[in-house]
């Protein structure tokens, strides 16, 4: 299997896109493709004691960068030698089985929905990363990549993220529910009440495993292994996790530093805060795949080090032996509400 690593995306690159791929080389036993800046990739290489990529890595030159300040929507058009432009058009040739970036998120959605393409009938991709919960984890669809949402959009990310869960975090009939402000099929606004009665159906047809509404609290205590929401309100839920998970790692740290007999205590407890740090820790994912999308494509966190760019690559792995985009496409009639407008399949 051949990974497509954007080199020169995000805040440490390219030394930790180099290093964590060279980590994945040798840990994953995958072929990496190297896509930027020859002559700074090369000094990477070389400062890690090698003249040239070692066998199972190439580079692929890419002379412009996108960088944050560009326009997401049009970056890609406008510079069309940048490492991001140039490795996703590997992707789309069949030159790679998956893309990974820790670049910007505007620009990596725009390009792979462009470039790539969506998988045919699927009305938009979503971002599903994997959050901390009760039950080992859940998959929230979406964080953002679709503010303004439709019940036909939600009633494909259910879709889409109940065979993520299954595929590849390994979960039979994965339970689905519908983020919202209460369990009631009344409770939230149109679009929360209308996609309950999608979701309804779906799971009377035994097409999912839809469990009802779910509460912010009880999806973070566990009670579903996927969160439906539209962009808007799963980023606020998972910038709210993010927020809170930070604000007690902290307290806690400052707990336990607080005395002699507190910090004995940090020594007898030191496992269960090394695993309740893991739980908070992105570098343990590595990254949020784009689900729609017709190739695996995974978004880093831009701040990823070596350590999270190889994990990254781990799940760019698991996305692609998963057949997870082939179970969707074969899917998709189930997840129509309508035929597609002209020019959005």
């Amino acid at each position: 299997m051949k990974i497509i690593v954007d080199a020169m995306g995000g805040d440490n690159a390219p030394e930790s896109n180099v290093k964590g791929a060279l980590a994945a080389l040798k840990e994953l036993g995958v072929e990496i493709t190297l896509v930027g800046r020859g002559e700074e990739i090369l000094r990477v290489l070389e400062a890690e004691g090698l003249k040239e990529p070692p066998q199972g890595m190439e580079i692929v030159y890419a002379s412009e960068v996108v960088e944050i300040c560009d326009n997401p929507a049009t970056a890609f058009r406008e510079k069309k030698d940048s490492s991001l432009t140039v490795g996703l058009n590997l992707l789309k040739e069949g030159k790679g089985d998956a893309f990974v970036s820790a670049g910007s998120t505007g620009a990596l959605l725009a390009a792979a929905t462009l470039i790539v393409k969506r998988i045919k009938g699927i009305r938009r991709a979503a971002m599903a990363p994997v959050v901390p919960t009760g039950n080992g984890g859940a998959v929230l669809i979406d964080c953002g990549a679709t503010a303004e949402c439709t019940p036909e959009y939600l009633l494909q990310f259910a879709f889409m993220g109940s065979f993520y869960a299954e595929h590849v975090l390994g979960r039979p009939e994965p339970r689905v529910g519908l983020l919202n402000i209460g369990a009631e099929p009344s409770k939230g606004t149109e679009l929360q009440q209308k996609t309950y009665q999608l979701l309804k159906e779906a799971g009377e047809q035994g097409r999912i495993h839809f469990t009802g509404n779910v509460e912010g609290k009880e999806a973070v205590y566990g009670q579903v292994d996927v969160i439906v929401a539209d962009g808007y309100s799963g980023n606020i839920f998972l910038k709210t996790m993010e927020g809170t998970g930070g604000f007690l790692a902290k307290e806690l740290k400052a707990l336990f530093k607080k005395n002699l007999i507190t910090k004995l205590a940090a020594v007898l407890v030191s496992g269960g805060l090394r695993r309740f740090k893991s739980l908070l820790d992105a570098g343990e994912v590595g990254g949020t795949a784009f689900i729609g999308i017709s190739k695996p494509v995974i978004k880093a966190h831009g701040s990823s080090d070596e350590r999270a760019i190889k994990n990254a690559i781990r799940q760019a792995v698991k996305c692609a032996s998963s057949g997870l985009i082939e179970d969707i496409a074969e899917n998709v009639e189930y997840m129509r509400l309508s035929p597609a407008p002209h020019g959005e399949e």
